[in-house]
């Protein structure tokens, strides 16, 4: 796993469904990959609902998550925390939410790769929108775009 600053950063916009459920799609394709993984939000609620809607979210699959402070959580292949700094390094961080992370290129340094999910709805459009400000002015990551992941 890289542990240098991201390269990338890749938008899925315009996502048909809602972030939580599309989140999910992303966590399992990255397990196919054989990827450990990461989820930030600022929302400890919304982060607690999509570990609830992960575990439910495919008969057939089984996706282990965690807290990132969890006694578990080196063990565990998915681990989410509204503390970006709990965060272990991963190949993959997701974002879930509509800000910013403090000190994002601290943060997008201990990963390989960066998503975030946009839904399709004006004001989620208008949030990612200040988000791709923020991180284009950063002259250390690069931003892509990408419609789907899979």
């Amino acid at each position: 796993m890289a542990l240098s600053m991201a390269q990338k950063i890749d938008f899925h916009f315009n996502v048909p469904e809602n972030r939580i459920q599309y989140a999910c799609r992303v966590v399992r394709k990255a397990r196919g990959l054989g990827m450990k993984i990461a989820l930030w939000s600022n929302d400890a609620h919304r982060l607690d609902y999509f570990a609830r809607q992960l575990c439910a979210f495919d008969a057939t699959g089984f996706y282990p998550i965690v807290k990132a402070n969890d006694p578990l959580a080196d063990q565990t292949s998915t681990v989410y925390d509204t503390d970006a700094d709990r965060l272990p390094s991963r190949d993959l961080l997701i974002l879930l939410d509509d800000e910013v992370p403090m000190n994002y290129q601290t943060l997008f340094a201990r990963f390989a790769r960066v998503i975030d999910i946009v839904p399709n709805q004006e004001n989620e459009r208008q949030a990612a929108r200040k988000r791709f400000v923020i991180y284009r002015q950063s002259v250390t990551i690069y931003i892509g775009r990408n419609v789907c992941f899979g």
